[in-house]
């Protein structure tokens, strides 16, 4: 058979044309190395793929920057397929693309950062702090103000026992 005025497309990598009336045989079929084959060529190891399924899947979390980032270039894709290469280089699905355009069209920023899950810290009252304060010098008042009262009580009782008169201070108001 004469091939000469059909053109053939290039082989692929690693198969060989035949020529004339030879017949090439890849290493591959199995045969012994002393048949004139040669050595085997050395294969790539094989990477056998960990069937263990995580425990528990993790969410995704994305930032506002990076959602922003994103569709400032699916924005710049205008060749067909380049939306679709995006995609799946960043390991995202169209739905993702669609949601983060209506929170930008719907101006929302809080709906683009992640929101923290659980109850609300209760805003602090600038108050507290001087109320604390205050509470604080109104305790040491009270307690000074009960020294001061035993330290009189124990005045009068002297007086009486000395018998000595002591000035009230409504007599020394009405002496002036």
């Amino acid at each position: 058979m004469n091939n000469q005025g059909v053109s053939r497309p290039n082989p692929a990598p690693g198969v060989t044309e035949e020529t004339g009336g030879e017949r090439s045989e890849t290493p591959v079929s199995g045969g012994a190395e002393g048949a004139g084959f040669g050595p085997r060529p050395i294969e790539p190891p094989i990477v056998i793929a960990d069937p263990e399924v995580p425990e528990k899947a993790r969410r995704r979390r994305f930032s506002a920057k990076y959602k922003l980032r994103i569709l400032d270039e699916a924005d710049r894709c205008t060749e067909h397929g380049h939306l679709g290469e995006l995609l799946r280089r960043e390991g995202l699905y169209s739905s993702h693309l669609t949601c983060w355009r209506k929170q930008r069209q719907e101006g929302s920023i809080q709906g683009l950062t992640p929101r923290k899950r659980g109850r609300k810290a209760q805003p602090k009252n600038p108050l507290t702090k001087r109320v604390s304060e205050l509470e604080r010098e109104n305790e040491i008042l009270r307690k000074r103000i009960e020294n001061a009262e035993l330290i009189i009580d124990v005045q009068k009782k002297v007086s009486q026992i000395l018998g000595v008169t002591l000035e009230t201070p409504e007599n020394s108001e009405n002496d002036s």
